[in-house]
């Protein structure tokens, strides 16, 4: 493994991650770089990174791991699948995709990804149904049905709550105390892109949040967040109507445009890291755990410096 504790540095600080790889190895031609990232074989602070473009800057860690298998799939299509079977399929969303197709159709979201690995791996196209999704800037765990045994047993736990689903949060300001709750019911018809807390007298869905401290950072509270109800936006408009919007939120953030800190963060600070529940078909528990991505795990270093 050729590894740069600090990549050279281009005149302004930084530079591409194919150019950074190239300098790596006497030689190295930026076509042969630039394959190694496409391929899977570069990691960045201990993550893959598919895009030869991406920026690097000191003090990133570059490796180039030449014994790493190659992996020649479009990195587009990738997504990680944790498990699939006869009747269910969990998945890591990367942010930036969404779970599903809107009424614009869009054909690349997290269920044609999921759709075309499993086809590729069982020789045939599956039935697969969305379960619950999570927002395009939200990254973290999906659970797909594979069957129509899944999809009505999956959405039964869902609906009666004993679906777990445990978030990570990166939330403006200094929420105060050690946990809490909040129930508050929101206003919406499921159509509209935003929603609202009901005021007194507004007659909302019933939506109940509790949360726990992880972390104070600089401007800045680290959360572990579950939801015992699960509307759209939940967790964004309960820290928002509190006060302390999830950052990189610019929907709910009271002052208009990007939320406090990070502005060019460029998705929510928002990962949903546990998802549980019974199988289908025998009632086994199944317990999914996926960490922080490396864009989140900077933030916080860089707020834990600040």
């Amino acid at each position: 493994m050729t590894t740069s504790p600090e990549p050279p540095a281009s005149p302004a600080g930084r530079q591409r991650l194919a150019r950074a790889v190239q300098q790596l190895a006497d030689g190295l031609s930026f076509s042969r770089a630039k394959r190694a990232v496409t391929e899977g074989q570069v990691l960045v602070d201990g993550e893959v990174q598919r895009d030869p473009g991406f920026w690097v800057e000191p003090p990133a860690k570059v490796e180039w791991d030449r014994q790493r298998r190659a992996d020649r799939t479009p990195a587009w299509l990738k997504v990680e699948l944790l498990h699939a079977d006869d009747d269910v399929a969990v998945a890591a969303k990367p942010a930036g995709l969404l779970s599903m197709p809107t009424p614009e159709r869009e054909k690349d979201t997290l269920l044609s990804r999921i759709a075309l690995q499993v086809t590729k791996s069982r020789g045939h196209r599956p039935f697969l149904a969305v379960v619950h999704r999570l927002d395009r800037d939200t990254s973290g765990l999906v659970a797909f049905a594979t069957s129509r045994r899944g999809e009505t047993s999956l959405s039964a736990q869902l609906l009666d709550r004993s679906m777990s689903r445990i978030y990570d949060v990166i939330a403006a300001g200094e929420l105060a105390g050690e946990s809490g709750t909040f129930d508050q019911a929101l206003i919406g018809d499921g159509l509209m892109r935003k929603r609202w807390v009901a005021h007194p007298g507004e007659a909302g869905k019933p939506s109940v949040t509790h949360w726990r401290l992880v972390e104070r950072l600089a401007g800045a509270t680290r959360l572990r967040v579950a939801l015992e109800s699960g509307r759209t936006h939940q967790i964004r408009i309960h820290l928002a109507a509190a006060g302390h919007p999830v950052l990189g939120d610019s929907l709910y953030f009271a002052g208009g445009g990007a939320a406090p800190l990070r502005p060019d963060l460029g998705r929510l600070a928002l990962h949903a890291a546990e998802l549980a529940f019974r199988h289908p078909a025998d009632g086994r528990a199944m317990k999914f755990v996926t960490p922080l991505p490396g864009d989140l795990e900077r933030l916080i270093t860089s707020l834990r410096q600040s």
